[in-house]
């Protein structure tokens, strides 16, 4: 007689961000190798089933994946007790039922669109080399930092001494990110890269 398949079974557990609208919930799986960033229902109907199920409730305003956790932005006029327990199982069984969390290629697609953006960004040479420098001090430096809370940077753009980021999950919309950009990220880049003179934040 064969032994039943024993499996492991989920956990779910919220951790705190600095953002007092985005909630942490940490799973004992793997989610995404990675991170995707939705922060509408309409990218997250073209990619990811999972954050298309979490934005039919009507407290989320955003979803991001990252490794073994998402982190989910409310609505402002939601209260993080009335919706946390629900929020957990509705993370819980979508993760049982065995659901896609991100659609293959979405990786590629946004890699496309940063790519374009880039591409619409006419560097010269001397540019190229500090964009690829302040790229890998936010890689190696900021990047495993913003993750432990649930969010995640990326570079947009650098002009005339000008470093724009994209802020993401718990970062975005998070009162503490303009402290932390200017007083971490900023100080350092300028430390770093005597060319960098700000750092700002933008939208995606």
């Amino acid at each position: 007689m064969e032994k039943p398949v024993v499996t492991n079974p989920i956990l779910i557990y919220t951790e705190q961000t600095p953002n007092p609208e985005t909630l942490k919930f940490v799973t004992n799986r793997m989610l995404y190798k990675g991170t995707a960033d939705f922060r509408t229902p309409e990218l997250a109907e073209e990619w990811s089933p999972f954050a298309a199920t979490l934005f039919k409730q009507p407290y989320v305003a955003g979803v991001y994946f990252c490794n073994n956790y998402v982190t989910v932005t409310k609505e402002f006029n939601f209260t993080w007790e009335a919706m946390k327990n629900r929020l957990k199982e509705i993370i819980k069984s979508y993760m049982e039922e065995g659901g896609e969390v991100v659609k293959d290629g979405f990786e590629d697609a946004m890699a496309e669109v940063e790519a374009q953006r880039e591409d619409n960004t006419d560097y010269s040479e001397e540019e190229k080399v500090i964009v690829k420098k302040i790229k890998e001090l936010i890689d190696t430096y900021v990047k495993p930092a913003v993750e432990m809370d649930g969010g995640n940077i990326e570079f947009k753009s650098f002009d005339k001494g000008k470093v724009a980021v994209i802020l993401q999950g718990a970062c975005s919309g998070c009162p503490s990110s303009t402290v932390t950009l200017k007083d971490g990220i900023e100080n350092m880049l300028k430390r770093m890269v005597p060319e960098v003179t700000e750092v700002v934040a933008e939208m995606g």
